[in-house]
């Protein structure tokens, strides 16, 4: 009656169980299964693709896998069908032992999407352990004093299986001396005794033999056996008795070596020698409970020998035997339960596994990096773990079932920024006080082009003298790309254009890899002072990213070109009636380069009359204005014929000059003077014959009117025929003004305001500066320092002076 009770106990605690496992289940969100131990290779356990949401022909792009930590290849997917199925043999008790539930925790990982289920398996218990007593063949010595109902404690059997399967039900064999006593305890924990109901006569009956069998709860039940030989002793009839039949004890599992654990204590009636007590444990005692406890044969106390740790085992129950000296000796027994009590002696544990690793930079926010999982040995409260992560980093720990976690992306990553993280995560139980341990992993950052390269300025300026030697250096451009690697990799191209004619890779190219900028041709500071083009610079991404810059080349004037001198009339007819300081005549030059080197200074070589008498001659030419004016009044010793040498020469480095020959003719006041300036030195004018004074000056006043004519003609027709693309490449419009300054002077030039000038030979010169001398005027009168200078307007036409 007894063991039916307890065995509707037992039930009763198993369906409730079962309801609280199926409710948990319910609300976990989680695919769960079943299948029993031991099922042969090939058991379905469950359509896992379809209960996951999965489609079959998914599967294997995907790269469906299972990952179960410590737990080897048990279950195995079919990836045809999409079916969870037995792959080798699964012992429930190698796996949980006498564990109430006892599950199979899979991770089913799939990529492109990355996604991460959770699968339980729960292992169902089935009856393949059959109960086992500690010994084959027990030996009990009875006194033939023994009163009725005299107990002997039994040492039940074990059932390594749960639940029913692990429900003992005890049967022993008719005898006409003893029956089987069944007690159960709060910790629901048997106490088998055999119970005298007959008074034993050794001389009628010295032994008797019994059987004893253990029958479990399961289909098919399964029995274990242990013969009881019962030895029926004469004399000594009292036997000792303890103070209590049960010793309960509470230890903390991390008690020192040596402690008390409980001091048992037995009395015996008899006196003398039967009276003397020795305490010992049951023969009964598993090793297990000897290597933890030792007990004093005479004080009874028993001590703690080893180390004693909860999560090996929670309980204990020790059977001790009094024995006492007389002989034959009798026995009393008792039983010491002790309980251990859990301390937060565990660290957590902390297994991390990577999946996305090196993560893209540009991956998306929720992206799944390494999948975390803790456990605590410890239980209860000890035994409940939180984790956290390092702070001030871009991650989020996402719980996703029981101690499972993913480290999931929280914000947007910057390679350039921060390259690599050193994630930290502290797993910490809820103990007193409690434990943590700590496990990193390194999230490396993947680049991705997404920085183009970019030049320190928008803008170079560079200066480069003309007349350069083909394939010069100019400049090296240099072009930053924050990137890595490929996405880092500059490479540099010139923005092809016009610049005039001509195509820019005519005058400059740029090379790829160092961004060297080279000059192909010799630049021409008269043909082009600006050249302004764009550079480009890729990375070699993809796509591929790329910003320009704009290059100002500069063509810095060099003194390369000699003046030229401008044509004028055949002579100059000069009245002798002319006072000093009067303009005779004027040498016209111009100078095709810029600034110093087209200044242009006038200087008489060979003065008229000055190598004859070395008295002074009647003219002198203006330093920088090229007149001619009288220096004295004219007088009749002066010579009618006047061959004036006139050298003029700029202010580049080294001086360029060029020679003009002017012959005067020296007449009376009433004829028209007539001059003439000749470009080449020693080309002499050919005499004109003073035939008649009338004829002179009708020829003079056709020659006036005509040149006049000729160059209003000329100033028209070349404004009008200006090109209209004359603004582009070095002449484009809004370039910035270059102002020089030297001991000399200073002057502008500027691209917006030009004057053309057009030689008699030449195309039309596009350059000519406007300058001002700080100097003082070259030596000479004080009338030709107030002579207007004509500096504003180099070219100009001839003026005849009557």
């Amino acid at each position: 009656m007894v063991s039916s009770m307890r065995r509707e106990r037992e039930v009763g605690r198993l369906l409730l169980s079962l309801l609280l496992l199926a409710a948990w289940e319910a609300g976990s969100g989680q695919v769960r299964y079943s299948v029993p131990e031991e099922a042969k290779h090939g058991t379905f356990v469950g359509r896992i693709a379809q209960d996951l949401g999965l489609e079959l022909a998914e599967l294997v792009p995907r790269l469906f896998r299972l990952a179960s930590k410590g737990r080897g290849d048990l279950l195995e997917v079919n990836l045809q069908n999409g079916i969870l199925f037995v792959n080798s043999r699964i012992d429930r008790e190698e796996l949980c032992g006498r564990s109430a539930e006892c599950s199979l925790h899979l991770e089913v990982i799939v990529d492109r999407p990355l996604q991460v289920f959770h699968v339980e398996v729960e292992v169902r218990d089935i009856n393949d352990n059959a109960p086992v007593f500690p010994l084959a063949i027990k030996t009990i010595q009875f006194h033939e004093s023994r009163l009725l109902d005299s107990r002997f404690p039994l040492e039940g059997a074990s059932d390594a299986d749960i639940g029913v399967n692990a429900l003992l039900s005890y049967k022993l064999s008719t005898s006409d001396f003893f029956f089987l006593d069944i007690q159960t305890n709060e910790e629901l924990s048997e106490s088998l005794s055999l119970v005298l109901k007959k008074s034993l006569d050794r001389e009628e009956t010295s032994q008797v033999n019994l059987l004893l069998v253990a029958t479990d709860g399961g289909k098919p039940e399964l029995t274990g056996t242990v013969q009881l030989l019962i030895k029926v002793l004469d004399v000594n009839d009292n036997e000792p008795t303890f103070d209590q039949s049960i010793y309960k004890v509470q230890l903390m599992e991390n008690i020192a070596n040596g402690t008390l654990v409980v001091k048992v204590n037995a009395s015996d009636a008899d006196e003398g020698s039967n009276s003397e007590i020795v305490y010992s444990f049951s023969s009964d005692v598993p090793s297990t409970i000897q290597n933890k406890f030792k007990i004093d044969s005479s004080s009874g106390e028993i001590r703690t020998k080893g180390n004693l740790d909860y999560e090996e085992t929670k309980y204990y129950e020790i059977q001790v035997i009094a024995y006492d000296k007389g002989a034959p000796s009798m026995s009393g027994h008792c039983k010491i339960s002790v309980k251990l009590v859990d301390i937060n002696d565990n660290t957590p544990e902390i297994s991390i596994t990577s999946l996305s690793l090196p993560i893209r930079e540009d991956a998306p926010l929720g992206t799944v990096i390494a999948l975390i999982s803790v456990h605590d040995r410890d239980s209860g409260v000890n035994g409940k773990v939180t984790c956290s992560l390092t702070p001030h980093v871009p991650f989020k720990l996402v719980s996703t079932f029981r101690n499972y976690y993913s480290l999931v992306l929280d914000s947007a990553l910057d390679r350039e920024s921060v390259p690599s993280y050193g994630v930290v995560v502290t797993a910490r139980d809820g103990g007193s006080p409690p434990l943590s341990a700590t496990a990193s992993v390194w999230v490396e950052v993947a680049d991705v082009n997404d920085n183009a390269p970019a030049f320190a300025q928008p803008e170079h300026t560079v200066f480069v003298r003309e007349n350069n030697a083909p394939g010069r250096h100019i400049c090296t451009l240099s072009a930053r790309d924050p990137d890595a690697q490929e996405n880092a990799r500059v490479s540099y191209s010139l923005v092809e254009r016009r610049v005039g004619e001509r195509a820019l890779s005519s005058y400059v190219s740029v090379h790829a890899e160092s961004g060297r900028v080279f000059a192909l041709q010799p630049l021409d500071h008269e043909e082009l002072e600006l050249l302004q083009f764009q550079v480009s610079a890729r990375d070699a991404g993809v796509p591929p990213l790329g910003s320009n810059v704009t290059l100002q080349v500069f063509v810095l004037d060099e003194n390369d070109n000699a003046p030229a001198l401008l044509p004028g009339g055949a002579g100059e007819l000069v009245p002798r009636s002319l006072g000093a300081g009067h303009v005779v005549a004027k040498v016209r030059a111009v100078d095709a380069d810029s600034g110093y080197n087209a200044w242009l200074s006038y200087e008489l070589l060979q003065p008229a009359a000055a190598a004859a008498g070395g008295a002074r001659g009647p003219f002198r030419v203006g330093l920088y204005t090229g007149e001619i004016s009288t220096t004295r009044a004219l007088d009749e010793a002066d010579a009618p014929r006047q061959r004036l040498l006139v050298l003029v020469k700029d202010h580049g480095e080294p001086a360029l000059t060029a020679t003009a020959t002017v012959l005067l003719s020296l007449v009376e006041s009433g004829l028209a003077p007539r001059a003439s300036s000749r470009a080449p030195e020693g080309a002499a004018g050919a005499p004109t014959a003073l035939l008649d004074v009338n004829v002179y000056l009708i020829v003079a006043i056709c020659a006036v009117s005509s040149l006049l004519v000729l160059t209003l003609l000329l100033y028209v027709a070349l404004r009008c025929a200006a090109p209209p693309g004359e603004g582009e490449g070095a002449g484009a419009a809004g370039k910035p003004a270059l102002v020089c300054a030297s001991a000399v002077g200073s002057w502008s030039c500027s691209q917006q305001r030009r004057q053309r000038v057009c030689s008699g030979e030449g195309p039309p010169k596009t350059d000519l500066m406007a300058f001002s001398p700080s100097l003082p005027q070259g030596p000479g009168s004080k009338e030709e320092r107030q002579q207007p200078r004509e500096s504003e307007h180099v070219a100009e036409v001839s003026l005849f002076i009557f």
